[in-house]
């Protein structure tokens, strides 16, 4: 009895963190058991996501943006996660920044990957082009992931596509709806 006492005790002073907790950051999205992406997490909320097992932080903006965590990189490496930065150009994003993060996520990823930017815009964009280009994650599932937390913007529109064109994909699918962007040249 005194034992199951201790444990309950123990239980309760050190409670884990749940998914459900990680519903908490602006935007989160779980993809799938090793992949999830979401909006800016706060610095606690950076010790959920060791706490969930994610072994790394991919960050896509920049760290001079106004809700970005001071030394956030320390802070990851000193929970005993990698750390990677890939600034990317809201106005601009590029062919050589979604390289850089396939490269970084690989063919076929085995590290519990947490990617984020301000709000989960870029972030669930390169999501999106890395579960249908780099995965092969059926188009529309990828897309109503994608839908979930917005609809692209015309900059980010084109972006997608040239990504997709690189691989030999299209943004044209059954059910598939881009608004006003499936008529840009």
């Amino acid at each position: 009895m005194h034992k199951l006492i201790f444990v309950f005790i123990f239980l309760a002073a050190c409670p884990l963190a749940s998914a459900d907790e990680l519903s908490d950051i602006s935007n989160y999205r779980q993809y799938s058991e090793l992949f999830s992406s979401a909006g800016q997490p706060t610095a606690l909320q950076l010790e959920k996501i060791e706490q969930q097992g994610f072994e790394r932080v991919i960050y896509l903006a920049f760290t001079d943006n106004d809700t970005a965590i001071e030394d956030e990189d320390r802070v990851v490496k000193q929970l005993g996660m990698d750390y990677v930065h890939i600034p990317v150009d809201w106005e601009n994003p590029t062919l050589a920044d979604f390289k850089t993060f396939a490269d970084v996520m690989g063919n076929e990823n085995t590290m519990k990957t947490f990617l984020h930017c301000q709000v989960n815009f870029r972030a669930s964009s390169f999501s999106f082009l890395y579960r249908v280009a780099i995965q092969g994650v059926p188009i529309l599932e990828a897309k109503n992931d994608l839908d979930g937390v917005w609809a692209p913007n015309e900059t980010w529109f084109r972006f997608i596509r040239a990504v997709l064109t690189d691989y030999d994909l299209s943004t044209a699918c059954k059910g598939c709806d881009w608004g006003s962007n499936e008529f840009i040249d």
